[in-house]
């Protein structure tokens, strides 16, 4: 994903694409200071999925734009994960 910290708004704002490639673009309202802004992804993230905060982290990327978070779930749970990413990012196949 490419987050933009310091926005005007917390928001997941569907998929973008650039030189790095495709990604959920998201925004949010923390600075990028002492971790704020990944935590507000995280909290963010886990907000639009339903989940408990601690559910959602960032896993690579904690100084950069682009990041990699870890969902963790059960199964039980994933199919309302996998229709909460269709929601955000209006992507329904992969393929």
């Amino acid at each position: 994903m490419r987050v933009t910290p310091h926005s005007s708004k917390d928001a997941v704002e569907g998929l973008g694409e650039d030189a790095s490639g495709c990604h959920l673009k998201i925004r949010v309202r923390a600075v990028p200071e002492d971790g704020k802004a990944n935590a507000a992804v995280e909290a963010l993230l886990a907000r639009a999925l339903s989940l408990p905060k601690s559910a959602v982290s960032v896993e690579k990327g904690g100084a950069s734009r682009i990041k990699t978070v870890r969902i963790a779930a059960g199964p039980d749970i994933a199919p309302g994960i996998a229709r909460a990413l269709v929601t955000l990012t209006g992507v329904t196949d992969a393929g």
